[in-house]
């Protein structure tokens, strides 16, 4: 996530033993049947909302809902109904109930099915305006209500977790336990994390894998939870284990890189008010991509070896984060920007983007679709309507205050290491993916190998 350019945004964590808060912010009061099993109760429409105004800036949930060509599928009543997208963010918001219904308000959207708030890894410590607070505040507006915006019927279950990922060196053993609190209480179908950590800042190959395991439980058929990941907004580089630096060659983030989570990249977008678009989608400069040092060739990557040559490759797929084309969100908490509209870009903005498309799919299919991997390259491969590729731009980072040039990927033709199989065209794309995930999402686990560090 980026408010605005500056600066990397938050990187997120969570911990042990559930505590479940009330349902937030809903108006059309409903209680999925994959909602928290602890019990969790709450009272349908929650605080209510500030009148929001307009934003004088950011892309609007209906120009994306157009880029995208939304409006057949949800002539057809494919919105999200009956399906549930889980956000992880550390933190989260203190006002996201209020924000959400704003953003709603704002631009005339329906309420969610419900928003339910949960905190498997513990209480979270009660909120002050810090940077490092408001930072994380602000990614959890985003993931939600762009979420919403893409599946407005869907039902949402916030993961909040009392601290934040930081590289390599803290957090991840948090995220593993309320991650696998969360699929094995089947809490949704689709799980968002816009967070990550560049693969070299772990103390090992070894110390990276022990953190998979809510990964390969969601690849389980009696799961079928579909993962996503940002895949960074460093370019071809990444943070360096202070968090102040690149490093300066091509590195990837975690958990975008593991096989059993689909990796989202971050194009840039032109569209007129009515979100048309003024041309073609090219590659946003920070997006993440590249091979990964951990993990071989899934055998979904087979097809793409001449790139990929004898590693993971990512991104697997790409969305609008570009700071060009950043989006507006509504935030009130303490600390958040003068008149609470923001805008705000990176690749944790493409992933609440894609959760959305995929809960559409979901919808569709009838049933969650696990592991969509293997479908999105077999699609790429058929060329598929559903995938428009990305022909222009590249990941090459250049940081003055780092001093790093990093050269990075071209987009080209097919796959490519800087947008992955490309964007999505949801009208055929949602369709096809219903109809192939099912079958090959989650049969096609990915190999790995102990990699180099």
């Amino acid at each position: 996530m980026r408010a605005g350019r500056t600066g990397r945004g938050p990187i997120v964590a969570l911990a042990a033993g559930a505590l479940a808060l009330g349902l937030l912010g809903c108006s059309s009061a409903g209680h999925h049947p994959g909602a928290d099993p602890a019990g969790a109760t709450g009272t349908a429409g929650g605080p209510g909302a500030p009148s929001p105004g307009q934003p004088r800036a950011g892309l609007t949930p209906a120009q994306l809902a157009a880029a995208y060509n939304l409006g057949p599928l949800r002539a057809r009543g494919i919105d999200g109904a009956g399906q549930t997208i889980v956000i992880v963010d550390s933190f989260g918001s203190p006002t996201i109930g209020r924000d959400l219904a704003a953003f709603d308000t704002a631009f005339r959207l329906r309420a969610p099915a419900f928003l339910h708030v949960l905190q498997p890894a513990g209480p979270v410590p009660a909120y002050r305006p810090t940077t490092l607070r408001t930072g994380w505040a602000s990614e959890t507006t985003l993931d939600v209500e762009w979420a919403h915006a893409m599946a407005p019927a869907a039902g949402i279950v916030l993961v909040e977790t009392p601290t934040a990922e930081n590289e390599g060196k803290t957090g991840f053993p948090d995220i593993v336990t309320a991650e696998d609190y969360v699929i094995r209480h089947h809490l949704g179908q689709v799980v968002s994390q816009s967070f990550g950590a560049t693969e070299q800042t772990f103390a090992s190959a070894a110390q990276l894998r022990s953190f998979r395991e809510p990964y390969v439980l969601a690849a389980q058929p009696q799961y079928a939870i579909t993962m996503l990941a940002a895949s960074g907004d460093s370019g071809a580089s990444g943070e360096t284990y202070d968090m102040k630096s690149l490093y300066p060659r091509r590195v990837i983030e975690w958990p975008a890189s593991d096989p059993l989570v689909t990796a989202v990249g971050g194009t840039a977008l032109s569209l007129t008010p009515a979100g048309t678009r003024q041309r073609p989608d090219t590659v946003w400069p920070d997006s993440g991509g590249g091979r990964s040092a951990v993990f071989a060739r899934p055998a979904y990557q087979a097809g793409v070896t001449g790139i990929t040559r004898g590693r993971r490759g990512i991104p697997d797929i790409s969305m609008d984060g570009s700071c060009t084309s950043s989006a507006a969100i509504y935030a009130s908490f303490a600390g958040s920007s003068s008149g609470h509209w923001q805008t705000i870009c990176g690749t944790s903005m493409a992933t609440p983007l894609f959760a959305g498309i995929v809960a559409l799919a979901d919808q569709a299919a009838g049933h969650a679709l696990g592991n969509i991997n293997p479908a999105l390259y077999q699609m790429a491969a058929a060329r598929d309507p559903g995938i428009v590729d990305v022909l222009s731009g590249a990941n090459t980072v250049r940081s003055a205050a780092s001093g790093v040039v990093v050269h990075g990927f071209r987009a080209a033709p097919g796959y490519d290491l800087a947008s992955g199989v490309g964007t999505v065209n949801a009208a055929d794309f949602v369709p096809e993916l219903a109809r192939l995930a099912g079958h090959a999402g989650g049969q096609a686990a990915g190999t790995a190998t102990r990699g180099t560090r």
